[in-house]
Protein backbone atom coordinates (compact mmCIF):
# COMPACT_ATOMS: atom_id res chain seq x y z
CA UNK A 1 0.00 0.00 0.00
CA UNK A 2 0.95 3.75 -0.60
CA UNK A 3 -0.61 6.92 -0.12
CA UNK A 4 -0.95 9.30 -3.26
CA UNK A 5 -2.03 12.65 -3.02
CA UNK A 6 -4.88 14.47 -5.32
CA UNK A 7 -3.93 17.81 -5.90
CA UNK A 8 -6.92 18.96 -7.32
CA UNK A 9 -10.82 18.17 -7.02
CA UNK A 10 -12.21 15.87 -10.10
CA UNK A 11 -15.63 16.15 -11.85
CA UNK A 12 -16.64 12.95 -12.62
CA UNK A 13 -20.10 12.17 -14.30
CA UNK A 14 -21.13 8.78 -14.07
CA UNK A 15 -23.81 5.94 -14.58
CA UNK A 16 -25.33 3.97 -11.93
CA UNK A 17 -25.23 0.17 -12.26
CA UNK A 18 -28.49 -1.21 -11.03
CA UNK A 19 -26.71 -3.86 -8.72
CA UNK A 20 -23.44 -4.50 -7.26
CA UNK A 21 -21.58 -6.57 -8.57
CA UNK A 22 -23.77 -8.05 -11.37
CA UNK A 23 -24.73 -4.39 -13.39
CA UNK A 24 -21.07 -3.25 -13.37
CA UNK A 25 -20.44 -4.45 -16.54
CA UNK A 26 -23.74 -2.97 -18.32
CA UNK A 27 -23.08 0.53 -16.45
CA UNK A 28 -19.66 0.55 -18.00
CA UNK A 29 -21.26 -0.41 -21.41
CA UNK A 30 -23.81 2.21 -21.17
CA UNK A 31 -21.18 5.05 -20.14
CA UNK A 32 -18.83 4.31 -23.25
CA UNK A 33 -22.20 4.66 -25.44
CA UNK A 34 -22.66 7.68 -23.82
CA UNK A 35 -19.06 8.73 -24.21
CA UNK A 36 -16.94 7.43 -27.09
CA UNK A 37 -13.47 5.91 -25.07
CA UNK A 38 -10.70 8.28 -25.55
CA UNK A 39 -7.35 7.76 -23.90
CA UNK A 40 -7.33 11.67 -23.54
CA UNK A 41 -9.65 10.38 -20.55
CA UNK A 42 -9.41 9.13 -17.33
CA UNK A 43 -11.97 6.23 -16.02
CA UNK A 44 -13.16 5.70 -12.41
CA UNK A 45 -15.34 3.32 -11.11
CA UNK A 46 -16.80 4.42 -7.62
CA UNK A 47 -18.63 2.63 -4.97
CA UNK A 48 -19.78 2.47 -1.07
CA UNK A 49 -22.70 1.19 0.71
CA UNK A 50 -25.50 3.72 0.74
CA UNK A 51 -29.29 3.48 1.70
CA UNK A 52 -28.94 1.47 4.40
CA UNK A 53 -25.96 -0.46 3.56
CA UNK A 54 -25.90 -1.98 -0.06
CA UNK A 55 -23.14 -1.15 -2.51
CA UNK A 56 -23.57 1.27 -4.88
CA UNK A 57 -21.19 1.02 -7.79
CA UNK A 58 -21.11 4.15 -10.47
CA UNK A 59 -18.77 4.14 -13.47
CA UNK A 60 -17.35 7.22 -14.63
CA UNK A 61 -15.08 9.53 -16.28
CA UNK A 62 -13.77 13.09 -15.38
CA UNK A 63 -15.73 15.71 -17.35
CA UNK A 64 -13.22 17.60 -19.18
CA UNK A 65 -15.01 20.54 -20.47
CA UNK A 66 -17.41 22.69 -17.93
CA UNK A 67 -20.92 21.62 -18.72
CA UNK A 68 -19.93 18.38 -20.42
CA UNK A 69 -22.20 16.31 -17.90
CA UNK A 70 -25.13 18.76 -18.57
CA UNK A 71 -24.81 17.98 -21.80
CA UNK A 72 -24.64 14.15 -22.16
CA UNK A 73 -27.53 14.15 -19.26
CA UNK A 74 -25.45 12.39 -16.34
CA UNK A 75 -25.20 13.55 -12.80
CA UNK A 76 -21.98 14.34 -11.24
CA UNK A 77 -19.87 13.99 -8.09
CA UNK A 78 -16.26 15.41 -6.83
CA UNK A 79 -13.22 13.30 -5.54
CA UNK A 80 -12.17 15.52 -3.33
CA UNK A 81 -8.34 16.45 -3.11
CA UNK A 82 -6.02 15.02 -0.35
CA UNK A 83 -4.45 12.30 0.81
CA UNK A 84 -5.20 8.65 -0.23
CA UNK A 85 -4.74 5.07 0.54
CA UNK A 86 -3.51 3.34 -2.41
CA UNK A 87 -3.13 -0.06 -4.06
CA UNK A 88 -2.20 -0.56 -7.40
CA UNK A 89 -3.88 -3.83 -9.08
CA UNK A 90 -1.86 -5.13 -12.30
CA UNK A 91 -3.02 -7.35 -14.75
CA UNK A 92 -6.48 -7.34 -13.16
CA UNK A 93 -8.08 -8.60 -16.04
CA UNK A 94 -6.50 -12.06 -15.38
CA UNK A 95 -8.59 -11.75 -12.28
CA UNK A 96 -11.20 -9.56 -11.35
CA UNK A 97 -11.50 -10.55 -8.11
CA UNK A 98 -8.18 -8.77 -7.44
CA UNK A 99 -9.83 -5.86 -7.25
CA UNK A 100 -11.91 -6.52 -4.45
CA UNK A 101 -9.35 -8.16 -2.75
CA UNK A 102 -7.39 -5.35 -2.69
CA UNK A 103 -10.38 -2.73 -1.43
CA UNK A 104 -10.99 -5.24 1.44
CA UNK A 105 -6.83 -5.02 2.09
CA UNK A 106 -7.17 -1.17 1.39
CA UNK A 107 -10.39 -0.92 3.92
CA UNK A 108 -8.76 -1.78 7.02
CA UNK A 109 -6.90 1.11 7.58
CA UNK A 110 -8.02 3.09 10.68
CA UNK A 111 -8.19 6.37 9.38
CA UNK A 112 -11.01 6.08 6.31
CA UNK A 113 -12.78 9.06 5.24
CA UNK A 114 -16.58 7.83 6.56
CA UNK A 115 -17.87 9.67 3.49
CA UNK A 116 -15.31 8.85 1.23
CA UNK A 117 -15.62 6.27 -2.05
CA UNK A 118 -13.85 2.96 -2.90
CA UNK A 119 -11.96 4.57 -6.00
CA UNK A 120 -10.96 2.39 -9.24
CA UNK A 121 -8.72 4.77 -11.51
CA UNK A 122 -8.43 3.40 -15.01
CA UNK A 123 -5.60 5.58 -16.49
CA UNK A 124 -5.02 5.36 -20.27
CA UNK A 125 -6.54 2.21 -20.66
CA UNK A 126 -3.21 -0.13 -19.39
CA UNK A 127 -3.97 -3.12 -17.88
CA UNK A 128 -3.35 -1.99 -14.43
CA UNK A 129 -5.98 -0.34 -11.33
CA UNK A 130 -5.53 2.23 -9.03
CA UNK A 131 -7.23 1.36 -5.96
CA UNK A 132 -7.69 3.99 -3.50
CA UNK A 133 -9.65 5.56 -0.63
CA UNK A 134 -9.90 9.17 1.10
CA UNK A 135 -8.08 9.15 4.11
CA UNK A 136 -9.56 11.62 7.05
CA UNK A 137 -7.43 14.93 6.21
Amino acid sequence: METITLDKEIKIFYVTAESFPDGIQKAIDELHRIVSFSTNRKYYGISRPENGGAIVYRAGTEELEKGEAIKLNCDTLVLKKGKYISKTVNDFRKDIMSIGRAFEELLKHPNLDPKGYCVEWYANNKESVQCMIRLNQ
